[in-house]
C-alpha cells in the first residue's frame, strides 16, 4: 500500500517536470529585439516552433500588414534556409527620405534547404523593418507554416481585445511610443544607424538580467523535483529489496 502511494507521488512529480519543460507558446510569433518604436526602425524575430512529432517545418511565409505598408524590409540570412522577398504595388505611395515609393515588400518566404525545423526545435528568422507607422499601436502579421508532410497551418486569426485567444492566432508586434526628444522618427540621417543600434543593443534592451533570474529559478525548481523523484524511486527500490530478502 505504501509502495503504491510512493509510486503515485513519483509519477505526479515526474508530470510536474514535464509541465515545466513544455514551451510557453506553441504558435508563430513576431518579437522585437529590444523595442519597436513608432516611426523608427527595428529588428524583429519571426519565431517558429515545430508543433509536430512526426514532421519538420520546411517553409514559413510571413505577410506584412497591408494597412500599414513598410518601406524597408530586409531579411537576415539564416543558415539552411533560402529567403524570398515579394513586393507589390501600393495603392497609396509612401514617402521615404524625400522620395516616393510605389511598391513595398508584402511577403517574405523562407524555404528550407535541408531538414528544416525538426520536432522539438524552433527557429528564429530576423527581419529589419522601417519606418514603423506612427499612427498604430500594433502591427498584425499573418503566417503560413508548411510541414514536410504537406500540412499547412494558417496563423491568420486576428486576436481581439477582451476575447479568448483564437486557435491559430496571427503574430502581433506591439509598438511603443517615441521618446519626447524625437527618438524613433524616421529620417535619412539616422535610418541605417538605428537598425545597427537595434542589433547591437538587442540583448540589453530585452531585459536579459530578468530573464536570467527567472531561468535560474526555473532550473533550480526542476532540478529539485528531479532529485526528489530520484530519491523516491531509490527508496521504493530499496524497500522492495529488503522485502524480497
Amino acid at each position: 500500500m505504501k509502495a503504491s502511494c510512493i509510486t503515485a507521488a513519483a509519477l505526479v512529480a515526474g508530470s510536474a517536470v514535464l509541465a515545466l519543460s513544455a514551451p510557453a507558446f506553441a504558435h508563430v510569433t513576431v518579437q522585437p529585439e529590444g523595442t519597436a518604436t513608432k516611426g523608427g526602425y527595428a529588428v524583429v524575430d519571426v519565431k517558429v516552433p515545430n508543433e509536430r512529432d512526426d514532421a519538420s517545418t520546411t517553409k514559413v511565409e510571413i505577410s506584412l500588414p497591408a494597412d500599414h505598408p513598410i518601406a524597408s524590409v530586409m531579411p537576415q540570412p539564416v543558415p539552411g534556409w533560402k529567403a524570398t522577398v515579394t513586393k507589390s504595388k501600393l495603392d497609396k505611395p509612401l514617402t521615404m527620405h524625400g522620395e516616393k515609393i510605389n511598391e513595398a515588400v508584402t511577403k517574405v518566404t523562407w524555404t528550407a534547404d535541408g531538414k528544416g525545423i525538426e520536432p522539438g526545435f524552433f527557429q528564429k528568422f530576423p527581419l529589419s523593418l522601417g519606418a514603423l507607422p506612427e499612427d498604430s499601436d500594433q502591427l498584425v502579421f499573418k503566417a503560413l507554416q508548411t510541414y514536410s508532410d504537406k500540412e499547412v497551418v494558417r496563423w491568420i486569426e486576428v486576436p481581439q481585445e477582451g476575447q479568448d485567444e483564437p486557435e491559430n492566432p496571427a503574430p502581433v508586434l506591439k509598438l511603443t511610443a517615441a521618446d519626447e526628444d524625437g527618438h524613433g522618427s524616421a529620417s535619412a540621417a539616422n535610418a541605417t544607424g538605428k537598425v545597427g543600434q537595434t542589433e547591437k543593443t538587442a540583448a540589453a534592451d530585452s531585459g536579459d538580467s530578468g530573464d536570467d533570474t527567472d531561468t535560474t529559478a526555473r532550473v533550480l525548481g526542476v532540478a529539485g523535483i528531479v532529485v526528489g523523484v530520484a530519491g523516491v524511486t531509490f527508496g521504493v527500490l530499496a524497500g522492495r529489496r529488503r522485502t524480497a530478502a
